[in-house]
């Protein structure tokens, strides 16, 4: 809110010297109005003088400023500075309605800018949209000086009365009994009007005890000290407490409304209307943007603030939602990537055995009959000797003992041996070296033990009816572990089945 309304002094040199406004803003600075008693003092010899200049048809802009004070104290109007429109926004709301943007005024609105005078000496405050019956700001006023205010604060100029003794005989009246003089008494009949169009607003309903709002009463000796919060809401209580339709919201060329000030607080607090629009009070024909307005400038400051918190909440969820996209994407992104990594390094394991398995050189292999190339002595017959049996055999076929298997190559072939001396039949080896290294040679069925590249390898297998039954692997450097997994490898490949023992050994 400006200056203005918010009843602190006008900087220093706005006020000319020696003019009302000069005195107004003086005890403004002191914190209090002017005493009623002064008041009246200073006013009645103005009314005087106005009512005598008017009936000489002069035309005068009425305002603080253009008031001065004589050597004897006294203050009367001076035409020069009557005769220029004002330049302080205080002293432009004391011009009547139909004074604004055109030329000095008549009678008629000599006596609006006397009661707009009156009212700021008295509360402080000016005429306005927003503002408080004088009773509310200082309650030890009169309640007839509501009466005479609401008469000549008319913003209709026809409706208003023009008879400046009367008002001056009015104004008269309400000082103490003996303190002031007189003015020429005059009939008061003029004042007998209708004040509906009256800026003073209007009295609240006795129901409600004549306040109808938590209003600030001023203290005349310090000035008053609220915040900006409690400031705002007394300021829209003062707006609201006026019912009448009086403000026209002109918005994209076209007029809106009469609104009351509640109606059009409302429709700025949704946002219909804005700072920029352009609002026009009927009664005091003032027309300016609302950003221009102080009682309705804050309002629609505070909507907009409104505005930006909530295209701001809006700009931030937006990003919040694409961030956790763009989040989620990254994250799918990332799990293709390790999926593909995880793929990449499984296809790689794979092609190493597959090269390992492949490039697996043979360094050697042979087979061997027990019974041809162990130089066997059978009896003739092959009768068994009583009671024969070697260890690990369990069982005979044909004459062919039958091994247990789980036994190392070499006890594999010597239980076979012992057991074909007691007596059995020879011949040729089943198999031949070719057949066995199409089975051994590939060493798929070691790629999984781990075996370095550089490792030589030496197996030794016994097989008998297609399964190794002796199997013993040595490792150049020695590591149990390799071949103890390469032997578990050998004794679960399958051999084509044959009841001898054959011997096959080979190295990688």
């Amino acid at each position: 809110m400006t200056s203005a309304l918010a009843g602190t002094p006008l900087p220093v040199g706005s006020a000319a010297p020696g003019t009302l406004r000069s005195l107004i803003e003086e005890r403004r600075a002191r914190g209090g109005p002017l005493p009623l008693g002064e008041a009246v003092h200073l006013l009645v010899p103005v009314c005087v003088d106005l009512a005598a200049r008017h009936g000489r048809a002069e035309k005068l802009f009425v305002h603080p400023s253009s008031v001065v004070a004589s050597d004897g104290g006294s203050f009367a109007i001076d035409p020069a500075r009557a005769a220029e429109a004002p330049t302080l926004p205080r002293d432009k709301t004391c011009l009547a309605p139909e004074e604004r943007g055109a030329g000095p005024g008549d009678a008629r609105a000599s006596v609006y800018a006397v009661g707009a005078m009156l009212y700021e000496m008295l509360t402080g405050q000016c005429v306005g949209p927003g503002m408080r019956r004088p009773t509310e700001i200082v309650p030890t006023l009169p309640p007839e000086l509501e009466g005479v205010l609401g008469m000549a604060l008319i913003a209709d100029a026809a409706q208003r009365p023009e008879d400046l003794s009367a008002l001056a005989q009015a104004i008269h009246g309400l000082a103490p009994s003996g303190t002031v003089p007189p003015p020429r008494a005059t009939e008061l009949s003029s004042f007998e009007v209708d004040i509906s169009m009256s800026m003073l607003p209007p009295a609240p309903p006795p129901s409600l005890g004549g306040t109808p709002y938590d209003v600030l009463v001023q203290d005349r000796t310090s000035p008053v000290k609220v915040d900006a919060t409690n400031e705002l809401a007394q300021l829209k209580a003062r707006l609201e407490s006026d019912p009448r339709p009086r403000y026209v919201v002109v918005k994209e060329g076209m007029d809106h409304g009469p609104f009351s000030a509640v109606e059009l607080l409302q429709q700025i607090a949704s946002n219909a209307f804005v700072e920029g629009d352009v609002l026009r009070d009927a009664f005091s024909k003032d027309e300016r943007a609302i950003r221009d307005w102080d009682e309705f400038a804050p309002f629609a400051e505070q909507a907009r603030l409104g505005r930006d918190i909530k295209a701001e909440k809006a700009a931030i969820e937006k990003v919040v939602v694409e961030e956790r996209k763009s989040t989620r994407g990254k994250a799918l992104v990332g799990v293709a990537i390790v999926g593909a990594l995880v793929a990449a390094a499984a296809a790689w394991m794979l092609v190493r055995r597959g090269e390992r398995d492949d490039s697996i050189a043979v360094q050697g292999d042979t087979v061997t009959n027990v019974e041809t190339d162990g130089g066997l002595k059978v009896p003739a017959g092959g009768q068994r000797r009583a009671g024969g049996g070697g260890r690990g055999v369990v069982g005979n076929q044909g004459g062919i003992p039958i091994l247990a298997g789980g036994m190392s190559c070499e006890g594999a072939q010597a239980a076979y041996v012992e057991e074909m001396n007691i007596g059995g039949a020879k011949g040729p080896a089943d198999l031949t070296a070719g057949q066995y290294g199409a089975i051994l040679n590939k060493g798929t069925y070691f790629a999984h033990c781990g075996a370095p590249d550089d490792m030589k390898i030496n197996i030794c297998a016994a097989v008998q009816n297609g399964r190794a039954v002796g199997v013993t692997v040595t490792t150049d450097p020695r590591n149990p572990g390799v071949a103890g997994c390469i032997a578990g490898g050998v004794r679960g490949l399958s051999f084509p089945s044959h009841p001898k023992l054959d011997v096959t050994r080979t190295s990688f």
